[in-house]
C-alpha cells in the first residue's frame, strides 16, 4: 500500500496557513514567487556547511582555513542567485544579505574549527511511521554522535533574525521528531541532544526529550494529520509571514481579483444563521420584538454579537 508522506515543514505550513497549505500541497499550484533572499541566504549557508562537514570527514588530515570556506560559500552564493530573487525588507539589498553570509561563517569557523566532533552526515533522511498509512520524512542538517560523552546530536542552522527563547525550542516539534527517528536506527536508550546554531546571534540553544514526551509528540503530530486531512474547507490566516509568501498574490486575503476568492464566500457561508439552527431558534423566539417574527429582516448570527 502507498503511503501517505508528510514532513514538519508541511504540518507548520497548515499551521501557519491553511489555505497556503491547500494551494501549495493539495492544488499543487505553482508559486508566483520562486525564491526569497532570506531562503537564497539559508540555501548557500547550509550547503557551505554541509560542504566543510563533508569535507573534513573525508580529508581528516587537511585543515580548513577561513578563506576556503569564504570561496566556497561565494561560489554557492552565486551558483543559484538571480535579481528576481524578492527583497522584502526595502532598507536591505541582495550585498546587505551576502555579507550576513560572511558573518555567519566566519563567528561560526571561530567557534568550531577544526570541525572535528564525531560527525556522522549531513543532510541525513530521515523516516518515521506513524501508522501503516502514514508516514513523516525529513533530513537533518547534522548528525553527530558525541562518543566522549555517549550522546547523538542533532544540529541544525538557522540564519533568521530572532533568538526564540529556550522554553519555545523546549516544544519545538521539527527535531523532537528527528530524534524519534534516531532513536528507532541507535536504540530508544540512547540519549539525543537537539542542537540550534542561531548564526544571527552567534548562540547556540540546546534541548532534549524523554521516551515519554516523544511518544505523546507522535500522538500529538498524529491527531493533526488526522485533522487536516479532515479538513473540508482552509481559510486564510493573515500575518506578518504574509510578506514572504510566494503565494501572496494569488491569495483572497489579500487579492481580491484572486481566482481563489470563493475561499472567503465559504467562510462567510460558514458563518449563515442556517448552520446555527439553536442560534436561529432563539433568535426568532427571544430576540425578534415583532408580533410576527416572519415580518423580521433575515439576519447573519453575527450581528447579535
Amino acid at each position: 500500500m502507498h503511503k501517505k508522506i508528510y514532513s514538519h515543514s508541511k504540518l507548520s505550513t497548515y499551521e501557519q496557513c491553511p489555505f497556503k497549505y491547500k494551494i501549495k500541497y493539495i492544488d499543487k499550484v505553482k508559486p508566483v514567487i520562486e525564491k526569497t533572499i532570506e531562503a537564497h541566504l539559508g540555501s548557500a549557508v547550509h550547503e557551505t556547511l554541509e560542504w566543510v562537514y563533508n569535507f573534513v570527514k573525508e580529508n581528516p588530515e587537511n585543515r580548513l582555513n577561513l578563506d576556503e570556506i569564504i570561496v566556497k560559500y561565494i561560489d554557492t552564493w552565486q551558483k543559484d542567485f538571480s535579481k528576481d530573487i524578492l527583497v522584502v525588507k526595502k532598507n536591505m539589498t541582495y550585498k546587505d544579505y551576502f555579507n550576513k553570509g560572511i558573518e555567519f561563517l566566519s563567528n561560526y569557523f571561530y567557534m568550531h574549527s577544526p570541525f572535528r566532533d564525531g560527525t556522522i552526515e549531513c543532510e541525513k533522511r530521515i523516516e518515521i511511521e506513524l501508522d501503516e498509512n502514514t508516514m513523516l520524512q525529513g533530513f537533518i542538517d547534522r548528525l553527530v554522535h558525541n562518543i566522549e560523552k555517549g550522546h547523538f546530536e542533532i544540529h541544525d542552522y538557522k540564519t533568521a533574525n530572532t533568538l526564540p527563547t529556550q522554553e519555545k525550542m523546549d516544544k519545538d516539534r521539527q527535531l523532537a521528531l528527528y530524534s524519534i527517528a534516531i532513536k528507532e536506527i541507535y536504540g530508544k536508550d540512547k540519549e539525543v541532544i537537539l542542537i540550534w546554531h542561531y548564526l544571527a546571534h552567534n548562540q547556540k540553544i540546546i534541548s532534549k526529550r524523554t521516551n515519554e514526551q516523544l511518544e505523546e509528540l507522535k500522538y500529538e503530530t498524529k491527531q493533526l494529520i488526522k485533522k487536516i486531512e479532515n479538513s473540508m474547507y482552509f481559510p486564510t490566516d493573515k500575518s506578518i509571514l504574509c510578506d514572504w509568501c510566494e503565494y501572496r498574490e494569488v491569495c483572497p486575503a489579500w487579492n481580491l481579483n484572486s481566482p481563489y476568492s470563493t475561499h472567503v464566500e465559504e467562510k462567510n457561508s460558514e458563518n449563515s444563521i442556517e448552520n446555527f439552527p439553536a442560534i436561529k431558534k432563539y433568535i426568532v423566539e427571544e430576540k425578534f420584538t415583532g408580533e410576527n417574527p416572519a415580518d423580521e429582516p433575515d439576519r447573519n448570527f453575527l450581528d447579535i454579537f
